[in-house]
């Protein structure tokens, strides 16, 4: 089934949620798509590599404010042989100029998380499509802002968010969607990374170096420590959050209704810089955020969700999924599948047999191009869902509701602890819309 007709069958009212008109559903675009990226650090340059290595693509302009990135940039384009792009630099309001000067399709947005919102919804009331890494916004309202933009501009916008992407994640959905599991009542996700030599530098080397951050540091430690300090909350939902939303269709006949967020105390990261640099000022810090945070999702069809914030102290690299139900549980951390009736009782199976027979689709045509592409190909494949909806015109698969669901834990998790781990109605960004939506999210490789 190619993709028009995929849309027509399943998804004309639903995908699009208003946001798309009739005429820009079904248009075509020729030639090249025309992409600009407004942050080419190191998580930008990942964006940009990805885009060279493409033929349908062309890189028109890139923004930053740091010298440092943009020469790494251009030799990115030096080493490809390509022409150069315009850059924009200067201010933080930069990029500004080059959405009124440039002619573009489309819009990168990897800049820290405190300009996503601004910058996306000047893109998107420039007439561009969004693809912006997470977060959406720092505040609730932030997060309403930006539904309010995609939706009077009629532009989508997508976190792109490339766990939901992962081979065995996407194999475990296709599982589900098979009935292997009967029905889901509970699930679990998280962003569990040691990530202390990411929030401390010596202002020289990216990571494994020194114990400063803000003006004294380079890349994220820059600007992500900060948050660590000011703040207690899941600072970082969308890994675990994002792709356990598809399994209980969370925006598409389903919702999240209340949430409920409790932190632990805050000894790590005071402890590694202690341990690192013994006496340094930054070990003496009161840093707010807990250790570990953990918030409950309620759903109004009655699942439960748990996700794990857990970044400060020592331990290896795990989004901690769980997906259980009546008839079976898969959990990454044991590598493990159990299938009532086609396992041995009380034993887990290799969940790479399991997603061996139940590969997605997509992973199956398109393996080889995404080697590579970094975190084991998923970069490739969110990239590619980005920029197949914009050459097609078509809503992103990740739209603009669930992009800001997934990212709305973190100020809703923060507000909860404040507020003595109070329970939250859960904001309701489709307004209603989720009752009739349906939920196409890789249903198959069309349109991929």
């Amino acid at each position: 089934m190619d993709r028009r007709n995929f849309i027509k069958s399943t998804a004309i009212t639903t995908a699009g949620i208003g946001v798309l008109s009739s005429t820009d559903l079904f248009a075509q675009t020729n030639g090249k798509i025309k992409i600009g990226f407004i942050g080419v650090g190191l998580r930008g340059r990942n964006h940009v590599q990805i885009a060279l290595n493409r033929d349908d693509l062309e890189i028109v302009a890139v923004c930053d404010t740091q010298e440092e990135s943009l020469a790494q940039c251009r030799k990115q384009f030096n080493a490809k042989g390509t022409k150069l792009p315009k850059e924009y630099t200067g201010g933080v309001d930069a990029y500004k100029k080059m959405l009124s000067s440039e002619k573009l399709d489309a819009i990168i947005i990897a800049t820290p998380w405190q300009f996503h919102k601004d910058q996306a919804i000047d893109a998107m009331k420039a007439g561009l499509y969004v693809g912006c890494e997470v977060i959406a916004g720092l505040t609730v309202q932030d997060h309403w802002d930006v539904v309010k933009a995609s939706e009077e501009t009629g532009k989508p916008y997508m976190t792109l968010e490339n766990v939901a992407f992962r081979r065995d994640v996407l194999a475990v959905l296709n599982m589900h969607r098979q009935g292997l599991f009967g029905e889901l009542l509970h699930l679990e996700g998280g962003y569990q990374h040691d990530l202390r030599e990411v929030l401390f530098n010596d202002g020289k080397n990216y990571y494994g170096h020194g114990v400063e951050y803000g003006t004294k540091a380079i890349s994220e430690a820059q600007w992500r420590t900060q948050f660590n300090i000011d703040q207690d909350g899941d600072l970082y939902p969308t890994h675990g959050l994002g792709p356990i939303m598809q399994f209980v269709d969370i925006n598409k006949g389903n919702r999240f209704t209340h949430i409920t967020s409790y932190s632990s105390k805050a000894r790590g990261l005071a402890a590694y810089v202690n341990k690192v640099s013994p006496g340094h000022p930054n070990s003496k810090l009161n840093y707010k955020n807990g250790d570990i945070t953990q918030t409950m999702l309620q759903c109004a069809n009655g699942e439960t969700m748990l996700l794990t914030h857990d970044t400060h102290l020592p331990r290896p690299y795990s989004i901690g999924f769980r997906v259980q139900g009546t008839e079976g549980i898969w959990m990454d951390v044991a590598k493990g599948i159990h299938i009532e009736g086609k396992s041995k009782p009380h034993t887990w199976d290799s969940a790479d047999e399991w997603v061996k027979k139940y590969d997605h689709p997509i992973w199956k045509k398109y393996e080889e191009l995404a080697t590579g592409s970094g975190h084991g190909g998923m970069d490739w494949f969110v990239f590619n869902a980005f920029i197949q909806a914009v050459k097609q015109k078509v809503q992103t698969p990740i739209d603009v509701y669930d992009s800001v669901t997934m990212s709305a834990v973190f100020p809703l998790s923060t507000e909860s602890i404040e507020k003595g781990n109070k329970t939250l109605a859960f904001p309701d960004f489709t307004k209603g819309k989720w009752r009739t939506k349906k939920n196409t999210f890789m249903l198959d490789d069309s349109g991929m």
